[in-house]
C-alpha cells in the first residue's frame, strides 16, 4: 500500500501543498497524511503516518525536505520504517529504499542536503555580519509593535486577542505581548 505524507511550513504555501497532494494522489497513494507546520515543531501527522504504515507498505513524499529536517532526523525515520518493513520513496529524487541502491542514494543525498543547508546559513550569517558592520542591517521591522495603539484600541472595544490578530494580520502572541508588556 502506498501511503503519502505532505507538509508545508505555513498556510500561505497553498500552491505547494496542493501540488504535493495532487502528485501523491496521482501516484496512487491510498491514504495521505497532511499538515501545515514547521519542520522544527511537533508534526503529529508525520507521527501518525509512521504509526499507520505496515510491513510491505511504502511511505511516499514528494521531496526530502518535506519529510526530514536533518540527516540525523532522516536516519531516525528510516530506522523506524525499516523496523516495520516499510520502504520510503522520494518522488523528485527518484529514490526508493526498497532497493539497496535506493538506500545508498538516500544517505548520500541526505548528507548533501544538510551540507547545502548549513552552507546557506553560514552565508546568511556572514552577510548579516557584513551589513551590520556597514550599518546597513536593521533587521525586520517590528510590525506588531508599530500596531500597539491599534491593538489597545481594538481590545478596549472588547475584541478578543484572536479577533484582533485576524483583523490586523498579526499573530495572537504579538497581540498578547502588546497588551501585556514585560516590565
Amino acid at each position: 500500500m502506498l501511503i503519502g505524507y505532505a507538509r508545508t511550513s505555513t498556510l500561505e504555501q497553498v500552491a505547494g501543498f496542493d501540488a504535493q497532494l495532487r502528485d501523491l494522489v496521482q501516484l496512487g497513494c491510498e491514504k495521505v497524511f497532511r499538515e501545515q507546520v514547521s519542520s522544527k515543531g511537533t508534526r503529529p501527522q508525520l507521527e501518525a503516518a509512521l504509526e499507520f504504515v505496515r510491513q510491505g507498505d511504502t511511505l511516499v513524499v514528494t521531496k526530502l525536505d518535506r519529510l526530514a529536517r536533518s540527516v540525523v532526523h532522516l536516519g531516525t525515520i528510516i530506522e523506524t520504517l525499516e523496523a516495520k518493513g516499510v520502504a520510503l520513496r522520494i518522488l523528485n529524487l527518484g529514490v526508493d529504499t526498497a532497493t539497496p541502491t535506493g538506500k545508498l542514494m538516500l544517505n548520500v543525498l541526505g548528507g548533501v542536503a544538510q551540507f547545502e543547508r548549513e552552507m546557506m546559513l553560514e552565508r546568511q550569517r556572514e552577510g548579516i555580519a557584513k551589513a551590520k558592520a556597514e550599518g546597513a542591517y536593521k533587521g525586520r521591522k517590528p510590525t506588531a509593535r508599530a500596531k500597539t495603539a491599534e491593538i489597545k484600541a481594538l481590545a478596549s472595544e472588547g475584541l478578543s486577542m484572536a479577533a484582533i490578530a485576524a483583523k490586523l494580520g498579526i499573530g495572537k502572541g504579538s497581540v498578547h505581548r502588546a497588551l501585556n508588556p514585560k516590565p
